[in-house]
């Protein structure tokens, strides 16, 4: 792996000086709220764009919050008697967090400061300014914790702008998957958890709350470095990090009770940037991954994993994903999204930023990846979620649907809750069913569908206001069943009642009900109302 195009990192072993820059921009309201109080809305959402025009505009002033902006996040020079007024300078310069910008520097960071500057029309460039070395983005986390997430130099958000650096070994900071990964992670309490490809250490950082040892692997040393520097800054103890493809760093018979990975799932012809591409054929690394988190989880524990599928021609991708899934789990996929072949290949171009270079190079490395899914015949891609838990029934339970509509983040708490409904469920006939109590889950209301003025709805659909946000449709049975539960009576008794109501036979309304009321409970409509129940 080359690293020349990259700028030298912070000394990771100086928590002493990442201490004191905390405590520093802390101090100078360099958070998650104070950068939306000084950006406004418009700028601050511009910057997970990578557009960073408007934060310009808005750190024109003399303050230091906005020259800590200028600084960490935008990669312009700042007069470095503005930055000793806030930080630690002489600390800062010494363990390699802060260059000096002069024509003797010769560090790739203050380069990379310097040219912002000129493209941005700033002044800057004497050797009495300041460049930072990394992106440092304020994080908020998710019980108001005030975290830092380091990465390389313009990379702080990737995506839409295209990648500020093209080398192989390039780290990002917080995109839009670490977060939907953050939020769908069960956070129970647990003994140890594993981070596959840390990357910049967000899920390591998360899981560091929660987990009393942290252990974070990546391919790319570089990872390693800024997690540890992620972890420091953010006043998170330091993982046990370990350098290595996927598994391979763990020990013989090492167990966890999470594994989490955000992995180089992007399915590419060729392995031409780590931090995306997993650089085996087709979809095989994120099998990889899920094949090989069953023997490493302890019983009950949860695996987490965000992934890209391929769907071939002839063959059921449902089926596909089924066959992933390792012996003695249970798992819950999502498919989230679903992009034809070109699609694809023009998002992962622009994320790479190709389609700002050569046009002749960018048709060339389009045509590459249509001629890989050709091969493969491949003629779309999925995205989504996959969570296994390790359990020792007899019959797993496999989920695989499609939901690409909106959802409530965090769903941690949804995740574990779906997993405790199937444990529910399964211990249950239909006999036991009926004999429970049930209640209507708070959040679901009952809307009616039909013509306007008709005596009776064409339809009747159960929604959910939280979590998953499910719209079922029910028949009249179902509708009313859900309507009377409020825990006071067995499912049996309000079937006959239902049954009387309706002049149907009540032990043929028995037989053919307790699948619907399976199925309402399984997507979190209907919750036990007895002992026990959530």
């Amino acid at each position: 792996m080359s690293d020349s195009s990259l700028s030298a990192l912070p000394a990771s072993d100086r928590p002493d000086v990442a201490a004191r820059l905390r405590d520093a921009l802390l101090g100078a309201s360099f958070t998650a709220d104070g950068l939306l109080e000084l950006l406004g809305a418009p700028a601050y959402a511009a910057l997970a764009r990578s557009e960073t025009v408007p934060a310009l505009r808005a750190t024109r002033g003399d303050t230091p919050l906005e020259a800590l902006v200028r600084l960490f996040l935008l990669q312009q020079p700042v007069p470095h008697a503005r930055v000793a007024g806030v930080l630690p300078v002489d600390a800062c310069l010494e363990s390699g967090w802060l260059v000096r910008v002069g024509g003797n520097s010769g560090a790739s960071g203050a380069s990379a400061a310097s040219a912002a500057s000129a493209e941005s029309g700033e002044s800057g460039g004497s050797g009495d300014d300041l460049a930072a070395t990394v992106d440092v983005r304020p994080y908020g986390g998710p019980g108001g914790e005030d975290w830092f997430i380091v990465s390389d130099l313009g990379c702080a958000v990737g995506g839409a702008g295209g990648i500020g650096n093209k080398d192989e070994g390039v780290v990002l900071g917080v995109g839009g998957a670490s977060t939907t990964l953050a939020g769908i992670t069960v956070r129970t309490p647990v003994a140890s958890a594993l981070d596959l490809g840390t990357g910049s250490g967000v899920q390591a950082l998360h899981a560091a709350q929660h987990a009393t040892r942290v252990t974070a692997t990546d391919l790319n040393p570089r990872a390693l470095h800024i997690t540890a520097l992620t972890l420091a800054l953010s006043g998170a103890p330091a993982a046990d990090l370990r350098e290595g493809s996927l598994f391979e760093p763990l020990k013989n018979g090492e167990t966890y009770d999470l594994i989490v990975s955000n992995p180089p799932f992007v399915i590419s012809p060729g392995a031409r940037l780590t931090y995306r591409d997993g650089g085996m054929g087709g979809d095989d690394l994120c099998r990889s991954i899920v094949q090989g988190a069953g023997e490493r989880l302890n019983e009950g524990g949860f695996a987490q994993f965000l992934a890209n599928w391929q769907h071939v021609e002839g063959e059921d991708w449902q089926d596909r994903l089924r066959s992933w899934v390792p012996r003695g789990c249970d798992a819950w996929i999502v498919q989230r999204e679903v992009q034809d072949v070109t699609q694809y290949a023009e998002l992962w171009l622009r994320d790479a930023g190709d389609h700002r270079g050569d046009a002749a190079e960018y048709q060339a490395r389009y045509d590459a990846w249509l001629d890989e899914f050709e091969a493969r015949k491949v003629k779309a891609v999925g995205f989504g979620w996959i969570t296994l838990r390790k359990a020792s029934a007899a019959v797993p339970s496999i989920t695989v649907e499609e939901w690409s509509h909106p959802v409530e983040q965090p769903l941690g708490d949804t995740v574990r809750a779906h997993f405790e409904r199937l444990d529910y469920l399964r211990a249950r006939d239909d006999a036991a069913l009926l004999e429970d109590h049930f209640r209507l889950v708070t959040e679901v209301v009952q809307e009616q569908i039909g013509l306007p003025g008709a005596e009776d709805p064409e339809h009747v659909v159960l929604r959910q206001h939280r979590g998953m946000r499910r719209a079922t449709q029910v028949d009249t049975v179902g509708a009313g069943f859900a309507g009377v539960c409020d825990g006071s009576l067995s499912a049996g008794r309000i079937l006959d009642a239902i049954a009387q109501l309706m002049g149907e036979d009540p032990v043929l309304l028995r037989d053919r009900t307790p699948a619907q009321i399976r199925l309402l409970v399984e997507q979190g409509f209907l919750e036990p109302a007895g002992e026990g129940a959530r």
